[in-house]
């Protein structure tokens, strides 16, 4: 799986474990909502680390819990 992939695979996943959509993870950051629809509708390819950790931030958890899923045990290069 390409690292964008699992991002937003994991970015779903957290949205249904909290129940949560991602305007209300986004939110509760005090980030808009656009940045993380961005991502997931492919308009843009690169995920900055700050979007995902301010991500984190409104789902109440941290990068490294966000990070430790299988998703991101076989990440292939992106080219």
């Amino acid at each position: 799986m390409e690292l964008n992939a699992a991002i937003i695979a994991r970015i779903n996943q957290i949205c249904e474990e909290k129940k949560l959509s991602i305007c209300d993870i986004s939110l509760r950051a005090g980030m808009s909502p656009s940045n993380i629809y961005a991502l997931i509708k492919s308009r843009t390819k690169c995920s900055k680390i700050n979007t995902i950790q301010k991500f984190c931030e409104g789902a109440q958890m941290t990068l490294v819990q966000f990070f430790s899923s299988p998703l991101f045990d076989n990440i292939q290069s992106e080219e």
